[in-house]
């Protein structure tokens, strides 16, 4: 257990000579039949590498893209269990199926500490529809189940819910650190708890802003959700990217936000220009001062100030998005500052950093400080939903099988 988060964890489980299925995510980019980033393989290979050490079968379960229940042969897993054999560094055999005779097969001729990626779970219709015979089918090819795919716990799908009905259910050890940091970041947190929000549009994170504003004390918004909130107060935000419909909704989020105790931190000066296009000279500017042609596009120094000195007053950050257009330089000084500032208060041990979602692994590999963070989470979608205060199916299906 972590936190609130109940799970049952690897450590003294013997796997010793049984079959065990692995469900990961290797749903990475692949590009001419070669995998172009190995960060989500480089990340699940330390379960794999551990129970396979111990003298498991290993079988990896994994979707793929989007084939809608159908073979689709530019979705095969075979390229990408090739680099997960270079990841690990010993032989991965693949069987052309997941389950059936074919998969049978390949499981039934691993011996001790031999390692089998299985194809494409959703090849199977049965897969997406959580059907139980599928999951019955896949529980027969193993006696031990473990879940290392946070990423994809938002799903209530036959390998993520429906199996662990049928065997003895383990978190792997990515999705126990998913889970550790999730449950020290907003379960049971240190408090002061700030979370840092960002993005283009306020509709796409109302259940994230209204669940956070009820549980951290300072709420900060940037990017382009934040000129929804500077509009919706009367400022002024020119040609800038702004949700005006939203401004009664904004509202209601600052009256939650103050009614709940919790400070919202909008900007107090920005960077503004024309627009993005290279050489549009930038400016800085007060946020009462923006023009009606001029574009927000990063928040300016005075605000980076400010975020730094009230997140330095917490124990506890949880990041979502970055500041400003950081893809287009110079507006990524605000999301480079802020970020920075951030882990070096991790590094000295004053600040429990936890980031996560949309464009915010890209943001702080940007400033430099990917690994600084005390987690950063590439999972997305879960990671937002769980932001949100939702259920994730597969963290709910090991919850129970933990009692």
């Amino acid at each position: 257990m972590a936190g609130a988060i109940a799970f049952n964890a690897l450590d003294g489980v013997d796997v010793a000579g049984k079959r065990v299925l692995v469900r990961v995510d290797l749903n990475v980019p692949v590009r001419d039949g070669k995998v172009t980033d190995m960060t989500r393989i480089e990340r699940v290979a330390p379960t794999i590498r551990e129970l396979a050490d111990k003298g498991a079968r290993v079988v990896v379960l994994s979707h793929f893209d989007r084939p809608g229940g159908k073979v689709v042969k530019e979705m095969s897993l075979a390229p990408i269990a090739d680099a997960l054999g270079r990841s690990l560094g010993r032989k991965v055999t693949f069987g052309a199926d997941c389950v059936g005779a074919a998969a049978m097969s390949v499981v039934g001729a691993l011996g001790n500490g031999d390692v089998a990626v299985l194809e494409n779970l959703r090849f199977h219709p049965g897969e997406e529809k959580n059907d139980q015979d599928f999951a019955r089918a896949l529980s027969e090819l193993g006696e031990i189940y473990v879940d290392d795919a946070f990423s994809a716990a938002h799903r209530a799908h036959a390998s993520i819910e429906g199996i662990t009905h049928l065997l003895p259910a383990y978190a792997g050890r990515l999705m126990q650190a998913e889970l550790e940091a999730l449950g020290a970041a907003l379960e049971k947190p240190a408090r002061p708890v700030a979370a840092l929000v960002g993005g283009a549009k306020v509709s796409t994170k109302l259940d994230l802003l209204g669940n956070l504003s009820g549980r951290v004390d300072k709420l900060v918004i940037g990017g382009g959700m934040a000129n929804t909130f500077l509009h919706a107060k009367g400022v002024n935000v020119g040609a800038s990217l702004c949700e005006r419909d939203m401004a009664d909704t904004a509202r209601d989020i600052l009256a939650k936000a103050k009614s709940n105790g919790c400070d919202i931190l909008l900007p107090t000066d920005a960077v503004v220009a024309p627009g993005i296009k290279e050489g549009n000279a930038a400016r800085t500017i007060a946020i009462d001062a923006v023009g009606d042609k001029d574009m927000i596009l990063d928040v300016g120094p005075e605000t980076v100030r400010g975020l730094i000195a009230a997140l330095g007053e917490c124990r506890t950050v949880v990041w979502n998005g970055p500041l400003g257009a950081f893809e287009f330089p110079p507006f990524d000084g605000g999301t480079n500052a802020v970020a920075r500032a951030v882990a070096e208060q991790t590094r000295a041990g004053k600040i429990l950093s936890v980031a996560g979602g949309g464009d915010t692994v890209a943001a702080l590999a940007h400033a430099g400080v990917g690994d600084a963070f005390t987690y950063v989470s590439t999972a997305g979608g879960a990671f937002l939903e769980w932001l949100e205060g939702k259920v994730l199916p597969g963290v709910a299906a090991l919850g129970r099988a933990a009692k």
